[in-house]
């Protein structure tokens, strides 16, 4: 298993933008893909965004053309840009590794809150 670390996380007023950032502690590049969950107070975990090793990306529809989603193979960080941001956007934001042989990892989360 690789080892996940977000960051970039904080309170942020609606129409603004944040980027978060996921350390891992080994090569990306061996990964099956790389992606983004999310979880509000309340609610189940949700799906947000993913890049396969390939590049090729997908986004959730409450997300499309809100959020991008990057990686820094060399070293080894994915992002998560989010700008027009929601108060439904509130949430703790996890970071997940799917590698070749299906084995999942996950980081600890970063809390984003959007509030005036």
């Amino acid at each position: 298993q690789v080892q996940l670390v977000e960051s970039g996380g904080g309170l942020v007023q609606p129409g603004g933008s944040l980027r978060l950032s996921c350390a891992a502690s080994g090569s990306i590049r061996n990964m099956n893909s790389m992606t983004w969950f999310r979880q509000a107070p309340g609610k189940e975990r949700e799906w947000v965004a993913t890049i396969a090793n390939l590049g090729i990306t997908g986004y959730a529809d409450s997300v499309k053309g809100r959020f991008t989603i990057s990686r820094d193979d060399a070293n080894n960080t994915v992002f998560l840009q989010m700008n027009s941001l929601k108060p439904e956007d509130t949430a703790v934001y996890y970071c997940s590794a799917l590698s070749s042989t299906g084995v999942r990892s996950w980081g600890q989360g970063t809390q984003v809150t959007v509030s005036s």
